[in-house]
């Protein structure tokens, strides 16, 4: 049978609509519950201001806790006695001061000669250079300074014997703390120089000037600029180290402030030439740390 002779199948009744649902009433509004009350705890700002305040009260009680226990009287008497003190002066200022500085001074000069070869050293495309340069480093930057001043008055004598170093205490101690500085003074220099924007050697370049004299003329002034707050911090460094001089043997007059204490305190049996010593490294360091951070400041404010 072909698909012609299929008789049509017959159509389905419609089925019935379903009457619709009755809406449902609206139910009325719930009154509304009481709100849970809700546990705060503290912000930030008053946990910041709780520790600072439980700070406070444990180092104020720390104070009187030394003030109280402490016996001020014996103290005095070993440390604060107005004669001796008296005694010191002007010597401490016109002599053991005086060298201190002349120590410091000289031994500052040679390691920002130095600390400067060996900072080109250690940026130089040349292997050796930057090799040695970093044993240097790593050397004089490990040893404390207390072996190389020993080393300087006691294993040069012998390793060279009838050989002696120009200016005498002097040039040992300008040797000694000119080596200890320039260790941390050529990395001071290396970051300043590599702080330079490379627009101002390739500028320099471009204005025929050779990679010497670029670096010279127009690299390290500003370099000097930059790291001027750090070699402060490392003169300080080096007038505190001066106080290792007394290992190089010093006559009377070659005496600086901690020998010059030191022997007055032995002599007196009292420790008030030590204090007195102290105070005149505080009036020249802390000076000096006001015009590092007055630096450092003034830096930043170019920077942004």
């Amino acid at each position: 049978m072909s698909e012609l002779d299929v008789p049509p199948q017959p159509k389905q009744p419609k089925q019935p609509k379903q009457p619709k649902q009755p809406k449902q009433p609206k139910q009325p509004n719930q009154p509304n519950q009481p709100n849970q009350p809700k546990k705060k705890g503290l912000t930030r700002r008053q946990r910041r201001r709780l520790s600072r305040g439980i700070q406070y009260v444990v180092f104020v009680a720390a104070v009187i806790a030394v003030a109280v226990t402490a016996d001020w009287g014996r103290l005095r008497n070993q440390f604060a006695q107005g004669s001796i003190a008296r005694q010191m002066f002007p010597d401490v200022i016109t002599l053991a001061l005086k060298n201190t500085v002349l120590f410091t001074v000289s031994g500052f000069a040679v390691g920002v000669v130095l600390g400067l070869v060996v900072a080109l050293m250690r940026l130089s495309s040349v292997g050796p250079y930057r090799w040695l340069a970093g044993v240097y480093i790593e050397i004089f930057r490990g040893l404390p300074a207390l072996l190389i001043f020993v080393f300087i008055a006691v294993a040069v004598p012998l390793a060279f014997p009838g050989t002696e170093i120009p200016g005498g205490t002097y040039g040992k101690a300008a040797l000694g703390l000119g080596l200890i500085g320039a260790a941390y003074m050529a990395e001071t220099f290396r970051a300043g120089i590599q702080a330079v924007p490379k627009g101002q050697t390739e500028a320099a370049r471009s204005l025929g000037f050779s990679p010497a004299r670029a670096m010279i003329s127009i690299i390290i002034p500003q370099a000097v600029r930059i790291i001027l707050p750090p070699l402060t911090n490392e003169l300080i460094m080096l007038f505190k180290d001066s106080s290792l001089v007394l290992l190089l043997g010093v006559t009377l007059e070659e005496r600086e402030l901690s020998k010059f204490g030191r022997d007055l305190a032995s002599t007196t049996a009292n420790s008030t030439p030590i204090l007195v010593a102290g105070l005149c490294y505080l009036l020249v360091t802390i000076p000096l740390g006001i015009v590092a951070r007055r630096m450092e400041a003034k830096a930043q404010k170019e920077i942004t």
